[in-house]
C-alpha cells in the first residue's frame, strides 16, 4: 500500500491518549515531515515526550473546543486524525454539556479549519456506542458520525473525510481489563454489570491498523468498522482473575464477584451496525465499510443492498469466544 504520510505534516488530536500516542508512534515509522499530538493535558504531553524521543513530533496543548487554537494548529496540516473525546459513559452521563461541547462542537471547529486548509484527509474516530445510542456519549458521537458524513458533501472534493467505529479496545484507558486488575490486586470484589452482559472487542494494534487504513480508503464520508470477535464480560473477567490472581499473590477460588447492575445510559449488549446501514454496506475480509447514502439526495451512486431491513450486528447474537479462546486472544496481544 502507498506510503500516504511521507513527508506529510499529521495532526493527531487526542494524540497523548492510549488510542492517539498508539497512532502517532506507528506515525513516525512512516517518515512523515512532522507529527504534531493536539491534547489538552500539559502532563500527559511530559509524559508521551518521556516515551517517545522524536525530532519530529510537535506538541500543542490545546482544547478542541478553542476553535481559535484548532485553526493555528492546522495551519499547513495534511492529515488529520481525530482522536480526542469524552468517552466514558458515566462521566458523559454526569456533564453532558461538556460531552456536546467535546464531541460535537469539537469535531464540528476541527472540521471547519480542515476545509478552511485544505487538510487532504480527516480520519475521525467513533464508537459502537453511536449505533441507536441510549447514552449521552453515544448520542454524541453519532451525531459526530454524522457531521463528518455532512463535510464530506458540503465542503468539495478537496478534503476527504471518513469515520472508523470501534468496539471496546482491550486494555485502553478506562477499560475494564485494567479495572479487573486493580480490584484483584487491592483484594477487593471484581465488579460485573450483569453476567449477561457482552461486549465486541479490538485491540489496540488492531485499532491503529483500522485507522490507518481507512486514511488510505477515504473518500465520501464513509464509516470503516473491524471484524471483530464478541464476547461475555463475565468469561472475560473469569480469564483475568484464573491468569493476575495468582500473580498479585491472591489464590483465584477466594476472588468475589459482585454484579452492580447496568449505569445510567450502560446498554446490556452493543449493536454494531443497524439495519439500515447494512443497505449501504460492503465488506472485504476483515472490515465493514458504510457508505453514505446523504449521497444519493446529490446524484453520486453508492452501494445499495437489498433485503438488509432485519439486518443487524450485535454482540448478544455473534458466536462468542470461548474462555480458552478469550486467555489465547489477551496472550497474543501482550495484555497477559
Amino acid at each position: 500500500m502507498e506510503n500516504i504520510f511521507k513527508n506529510k505534516i499529521i495532526l493527531v488530536t487526542g494524540g497523548c491518549g492510549s488510542i492517539g500516542s498508539q497512532i502517532v508512534k506507528q506515525l513516525l515509522s512512516y517518515e512523515p515531515k512532522s507529527v504534531r499530538i493536539f491534547e489538552r493535558s500539559e502532563s500527559a504531553h511530559f509524559r508521551l515526550n518521556q516515551e517517545i524521543k522524536s525530532d519530529k513530533i510537535r506538541n500543542l496543548v490545546g482544547d478542541v473546543c478553542d476553535a481559535e487554537r484548532v485553526h493555528y494548529a492546522m495551519d499547513g496540516v495534511d492529515i488529520v486524525f481525530h482522536a480526542a473525546a469524552m468517552k466514558h459513559v458515566p462521566l458523559c452521563e454526569y456533564n453532558p454539556f461538556e460531552a456536546v461541547r467535546t464531541n460535537i462542537l469539537g469535531t464540528q471547529n476541527l472540521i471547519d479549519a480542515a476545509q478552511k486548509h485544505g487538510v487532504e484527509r480527516f480520519i475521525s474516530i467513533s464508537t459502537d456506542k453511536a449505533v441507536n445510542p441510549t447514552s449521552t456519549m453515544g448520542a454524541t458521537k453519532l451525531l459526530g458520525e454524522k457531521i463528518v458524513a455532512n463535510a464530506a458533501i458540503s465542503g468539495g472534493k478537496k478534503t476527504k473525510f471518513c469515520c472508523v467505529r470501534f468496539g471496546n479496545v482491550l486494555a485502553s484507558s478506562g477499560s475494564v481489563i485494567p479495572v479487573f486488575e486493580k480490584q484483584i490486586k487491592d483484594g477487593n470484589s471484581v465488579t460485573i454489570t450483569s453476567k449477561e452482559m457482552t461486549r465486541f472487542f479490538m485491540g489496540v494494534d488492531d485499532a491503529v491498523k483500522l485507522v490507518l487504513k481507512a486514511a488510505h480508503l477515504a473518500d465520501r464520508g464513509e464509516i470503516f468498522i473491524l471484524k471483530m470477535n464478541a464476547l461475555k464480560i463475565i468469561e472475560l473477567a473469569e480469564v483475568i482473575v484464573e491468569e493476575l490472581a495468582p500473580r498479585h499473590g491472591k489464590d483465584p477460588k477466594n476472588i468475589q464477584y459482585e454484579i452492580i447492575g447496568l449505569r445510567p445510559g450502560e446498554k446490556l449488549h452493543e449493536p454494531l451496525i443497524t439495519g439500515e446501514e447494512a443497505r449501504y454496506m460492503t465488506e472485504t475480509d476483515d472490515m465493514f465499510i458504510l457508505h453514505n447514502p446523504t449521497l444519493l439526495q446529490y446524484g453520486v451512486s453508492v452501494p445499495v443492498r437489498e433485503g438488509t431491513a432485519g439486518v443487524h450486528y450485535n454482540s448478544k447474537d455473534m458466536l462468542h469466544l470461548t474462555k480458552a479462546e478469550i486467555r489465547q486472544m489477551l496472550l497474543d496481544k501482550k495484555i497477559l
